[in-house]
């Protein structure tokens, strides 16, 4: 099990938006050569394959988290040692006498 933790399994934030566009500018670029090279060998097939080599190496290159993903790590709030009291909000109660005075107003 040591190995296995020792893999990193995460992408920062920034890594997140730079694998998304380099697979929407694979998948884009792949999809306009497939095109061009199908039309010209007026087969829809070889669109196809080039398509599916194109998604193939987006995944390659943007599912596991490589190091470039991993440039800006979030830096977390410290946590609070003193747990946290939470009082009832005083609205509810006005909110309520405004209620019953329209209701009089309708009558």
């Amino acid at each position: 099990m040591g190995f296995l933790d020792s893999i990193p399994t995460h992408m920062d934030f920034k890594g997140q938006k730079l694998a998304e566009q380099i697979f929407q500018a694979i998948i884009v670029l792949f999809a306009v050569v497939g095109f061009i090279w199908g039309y010209v060998c007026e087969q829809f097939v070889q669109t196809v394959y080039i398509l599916g080599a194109g998604f193939v190496l987006s995944c390659i290159l943007t599912l596991p988290p490589w190091p470039m993903y991993r440039r800006n790590p979030v830096q977390w709030q410290k946590p609070r040692l003193e747990p946290r009291v939470y009082e009832q909000p005083e609205s509810t109660q006005v909110t309520s006498r405004k209620a019953g005075k329209r209701k009089e107003k309708s009558k």
